[in-house]
């Protein structure tokens, strides 16, 4: 199991989740709550509260790593994220010289998911830096073959800012899963390989320092 590690940019703090941080999860989710059509984010502190046990539980058995997501500019817990899907790839043939995800030590691909935050960090560059350093993580400490990112088909703005990262649409996966508003929802399935983070990451952070320019 990879260990915990907090990672920070100029915008955004990622922290290991811990229900210290639950009563700030509540205030960011309650907000606007307008823009969580699509995405499951708790309401009130009872729900946060096994959002985020729930979350822990996963880590204890190597299969996720979440985060809080600390806004640098207020200084507030703002939102949440997370790796998650942990797979540890074993098997009798050779991985090429270099290459890590034996079990016990770290993913050999993974998920980036459950990410919301509160309104008021929501078109503020906090979501694409927490996105890159999760992914620098993943594809540079961890040597990850394939991060996936996912997206109900209808979540327009959620599609368009994973598509900004350079992700590849793999394809619509039909009645994948109940939706956020308990609906049948087809889920719109994206991918990131090890060989094209390099050009992956160029993009974003050519349009993370566009956006520090213009602020």
């Amino acid at each position: 199991m990879p260990a915990f590690v907090t990672l920070s940019g100029r915008l955004v703090r990622l922290e290991p989740l811990t229900l210290a941080v639950v009563d700030d999860l509540v205030d960011a989710a309650s907000e606007d709550r307008a823009t969580y059509s699509f995405t499951r984010v708790p309401a009130g502190r009872e729900e946060m509260v096994s959002y985020v046990e729930a979350a822990l539980a996963e880590q204890a058995e190597g299969r996720t790593m979440p985060f809080a997501i600390r806004w640098l500019h207020t200084d507030r817990v703002v939102g949440a994220t997370r790796l998650m899907h942990l797979e540890y790839w074993q098997g009798p043939m050779p991985w090429p010289p270099g290459t890590k995800g034996v079990v016990g030590e770290v993913p050999s691909v993974a998920d980036i998911g459950y990410t919301w935050l509160g309104a008021s960090a929501q078109g503020t560059g906090v979501n694409r830096e927490a996105k890159y350093l999760l992914l620098s993580l993943a594809f540079e400490t961890w040597q990850v073959h394939r991060i996936t990112l996912k997206a109900d088909v209808r979540n327009h703005r959620s599609r368009a800012a994973i598509e900004a990262l350079g992700a590849h649409l793999d394809g619509v996966r039909r009645a994948d899963s109940r939706g956020a508003d308990n609906t049948v929802r087809d889920t719109a399935y994206y991918s990131i390989l090890r060989s094209e983070w390099p050009a992956v990451r160029e993009r974003i952070l050519a349009r993370m320092h566009y956006a520090h320019a213009a602020a």
